[in-house]
């Protein structure tokens, strides 16, 4: 925060910046000092959007361009720039209902932003992402490297600051050698809280090349001068608020029930979309699972019809130690039945505790979807461990049993190749359906 210039209504504090309050028709942006002298970057922003309202508008940007941004119509920047600008629009002007979303637009600095259609006529890559009233802050990282622009989203349900997927990647993007990087907000008609928590740049350099040396820390001067300053606009916040309030007695305390929401109905609202994510995954895994079962199944019905041939046709010392591999391949095979079997029933125990999690009969629900998320938690790791187990317990041996030579026989595989060969595809596939 000590290399960043606030501009309008951005308010800066010791721990985050608010960008925009949640009040009609404001724009705020920050941008770095001095241009990055980086030719590869990597960013990382935490922030939180809040706001009462069922939906919220405009949205936040993050930018890096070849100048610093004025103030503008683009979530609170100038409407031209020469650069790169993501977008986390939350409000739907074209109506197809694909917002919130966040948009990846390109710019060399002549084109104005297609605000009616949300950029999706500019749009270089986009993904669907809900980033408003998370319980925990949003995290964004993008990474700049050898002309490819990647975009990863922590969607602000786990804790966990790692827990990034995928978003959207933009490939043969040149942007300006030299830039700044800046973060900016607007409201309009509908009003969010947009507060940074921390915005994070790196220098992606290739192997063998010098690192760069860290910058100071802030000083606890500044710190202690920003907390006033927040402070201060906090106060003025609340005094236009309460102004607000005294001027239009009749919509005080009667918000629309189509726009805003409770406190409580949030948190359902939060609750009950994390566990349909959690459902779909199960559901999507117990498919998997049911394929793996049919695979195995016709692997054992096919090794017993081999075992009751080779048992007929080949009688003596050669046949018994060709029927003793052929049994430990099936013996295998079984217990890779038995182990998915359980697998399976382990997920069909957690669907129903989300089917019943997900149809609360009293206010009791509440309380028992808490219970059930910790249940679900638990199975899910139960079904990580077994499945790694299977896997490790199914790999194949390095030493292989020599074939023993057989009389002469019109196939020209034998029968010890021909079973390690449908267990290593086994394994293959059970690796490959896992790693899917």
């Amino acid at each position: 925060k000590c290399c960043f210039l606030s501009f309008l209504d951005a308010i800066p504090s010791a721990d985050q910046i608010r960008i925009t309050t949640s009040l009609k028709s404001q724009r705020g942006s920050v941008w770095t000092k001095t241009k990055s002298i980086f030719e590869y970057w990597e960013v990382e922003v935490t922030f939180r959007v809040t706001g009462r309202g069922r939906i919220g508008a405009d949205g936040l940007a993050i930018w890096f361009t070849e100048e610093q941004g004025l103030e503008g119509p683009v979530f609170g920047a100038a409407d031209k720039w020469n650069g790169v600008g993501i977008f986390f629009d939350s409000f739907d002007n074209d109506g197809k209902k694909n917002n919130p979303g966040v948009i990846v637009v390109g710019n060399n600095g002549k084109l104005l932003y297609d605000h009616q259609n949300d950029g999706s006529t500019q749009a270089l890559a986009s993904c669907q992402r809900d980033f408003r009233n998370k319980p925990y802050p949003v995290r964004v990282k993008i990474t700049y490297y050898q002309k490819t622009l990647t975009v990863l989203i922590n969607n602000g349900f786990t804790p966990d600051k790692e827990d990034y997927e995928f978003c959207a990647k933009v490939e043969d993007m040149v942007l300006p050698s030299q830039g700044y990087f800046g973060i900016s907000a607007a409201t309009g008609g509908l009003a969010d809280d947009h507060d940074v928590l921390s915005f994070l740049t790196f220098q992606l350099t290739e192997p063998g090349k010098e690192v760069p040396i860290p910058d100071a820390e802030i000083p606890q001067k500044d710190k202690e001068k920003y907390q006033e300053e927040f402070e201060h606009f906090q106060q003025e916040l609340d005094k236009k608020k309460e102004e607000f309030q005294k001027d239009h007695p009749d919509v005080q305390g009667q918000p629309a029930d189509d726009l805003f929401e409770t406190v409580s109905d949030r948190e359902l609202r939060q609750i009950f979309e994390g566990q349909n994510r959690i459902h779909l995954e199960i559901k999507q895994l117990n498919r998997q699972l049911d394929m793996i079962l049919d695979e195995q199944r016709r692997y054992v019905s096919a090794v017993t019809d081999e075992i009751a041939k080779r048992g007929a046709g080949f009688p003596g010392q050669q046949g018994q130690v060709s029927q003793q591999e052929i049994e430990t391949v099936v013996k295998t095979q079984e217990e890779v039945i038995r182990q998915v079997n359980e697998i399976r029933n382990s997920m069909a125990d957690t669907l129903r505790l989300i089917s019943g999690a997900q149809h609360p009969g009293s206010a009791a629900g509440v309380y028992e979807t808490t219970q059930h998320f910790n249940d679900i938690k638990e199975h899910l790791h139960v079904v990580k461990r077994d499945i790694e187990h299977l896997v490790q317990r199914n790999m194949p041996s390095s030493e292989k049993s020599k074939c023993p030579d057989l009389p002469p026989f019109p196939s020209c595989l034998s029968t010890v190749h021909f079973f390690i060969f449908v267990a290593v595809q086994t394994v293959l596939f059970i690796g490959y359906i896992m790693y899917r």
